[in-house]
């Protein structure tokens, strides 16, 4: 078996009775070319399509590079569907929704637009910048949302992306392409810091969960931002494990995200009857494994895998570090209250992340494969590795002679649900 590792993989090979299974996805085999599913799915929009009036500002939010979504393959094909009801190339814009991460660089916008590279213009959003956002209300929950400016002040928004699952908003995609991709930092850090229970020491509420969204605080309030722009209309995709596009849900904000999060889910959830001792688990390869905050993702699902006290080896390459610079200076706190304390104090988005995973360091043991600096894995309570072989020696002298194990190839994209 092979385990990716940023551009290389790893062979694994564990003995046949100590693996319960190799956990993927059984993704189906598509009728059509990527290019057909999108534009099957852009078909059923052409009511709302037909109603865009020529000289209308469009605005088309699209992910970071941090989230392949086939935006090269699907922007086109929108545009060209916008073309054909009479929307002008210079009355359309892509921002890319960025949220709190860095700035894309000219190669990295070449590869989200594809061919519309030149053609069309893009923007990073800024969520730092206050001359560049819009404040428009606030929540239920008191949440100030303040948004892009080109976005909220455009005539049509369409939103795209990719759906997946999301450790603590249930599922990526849709109504988040808004709260927190084009929202200002402050209102990115009030969203999600409704992981949270309101009270001080309770933690984590357990409906901000992955693949959950009824009674998700979080969700909810992304719901809330995003109503306030009102989008005209998402296209999202759902990727197999390689990046072919299987499925695409176009239409209503809403109900076509809600479609699409089932449709991940049954696809993507992985029944198991019992938990391991091991669980070996790889990211997928770049860029699921760019940076550590993206990594995270893999940990949290391979998690649900495993045993209290077991073993998890993460193959996780990180070429760009942390993802951000504040991610590792939480790691000053070595106590769970104290951190959560802090957290409260000063929330911060990648503070949470920190937080979960040194949770889960303190649960688990955890051997991590990476190019991070050892000591600084070892200060996020993890055992560093340079390579899989290395990791197996290590896990090998903290398991039972009789353990079990399941292997994860593509981490970032299957759930283990215990029966």
């Amino acid at each position: 078996m092979e385990l990716r590792y940023g551009d290389i993989s790893f062979p694994l090979d564990l003995p046949p009775d100590k693996l319960l299974a190799a956990i993927r996805a059984v993704i189906p085999s598509p009728s059509c070319s990527p290019a057909a599913i999108i534009r099957t799915a852009l078909a059923g929009c052409d009511a709302v399509i037909s109603g865009f009036r020529p000289g209308e500002r469009v605005v088309i939010v699209t992910s970071d590079i941090t989230r392949y979504t086939g935006s090269e393959i699907y922007l086109p094909l929108l545009v060209e569907r916008l073309n054909a009801a009479g929307v002008r190339d210079q009355d359309m814009e892509i921002v890319v929704a960025l949220g709190i991460h860095r700035r894309q660089t000219e190669h990295e916008h070449r590869k989200i637009l594809g061919s519309l590279y030149g053609r069309i213009r893009v923007s990073d959003h800024d969520c730092d910048d206050p001359g560049k956002l819009v404040y428009l209300g606030k929540t239920s929950a008191g949440i100030e949302v303040e948004i892009n400016r080109k976005v909220a002040e455009a005539d049509r928004v369409i939103l795209t992306g990719t759906i997946g699952f999301h450790y603590f908003a249930g599922f990526g995609g849709g109504r988040k392409a808004i709260l927190p991709g084009s929202a200002s930092r402050k209102s990115c850090m009030a969203s999600h810091f409704a992981v949270l229970n309101p009270e001080a020491g309770s933690g984590k509420n357990p409906c901000a969960a992955t693949g959950v969204l009824d009674g998700n605080p979080v969700h909810g309030a992304m719901i809330e931002g995003c109503a306030m722009v009102n989008p005209a209309f998402i296209l999202n995709t759902v990727l197999a494990p390689d990046k072919r596009i299987i499925a695409a849900f176009a239409g209503d904000w809403r109900e076509k995200h809600l479609d699409g999060c089932r449709y991940y889910a049954e696809l993507f959830s992985y029944p198991i009857r019992e938990k391991a001792d091991l669980v070996v688990v790889s990211c997928g390869g770049f860029p699921k494994d760019i940076n550590f905050i993206q990594a995270h993702k893999s940990m949290e699902y391979g998690s649900q895998a495993l045993k209290e006290g077991g073993v998890l080896v993460l193959l996780a390459q990180c070429r760009d570090g942390y993802g951000n610079d504040t991610f590792f200076r939480w790691f000053r706190f070595k106590e769970l209250s104290a951190f959560e304390s802090a957290l409260r104090n000063n929330y911060e988005i990648n503070g949470q992340t920190a937080y979960s995973t040194l949770q889960k360091a303190q649960r688990f043991r955890v051997v991590l494969v990476s190019d991070l600096p050892p000591e600084e894995v070892e200060t996020m309570g993890m055992i560093a590795a340079a390579t899989l072989p290395e990791a197996m020696e290590k896990a090998a002298a903290m398991l039972p002679e009789d353990y079990k194990a399941y292997v994860i190839p593509e981490g970032g994209t299957v759930l283990p649900v215990p029966l």
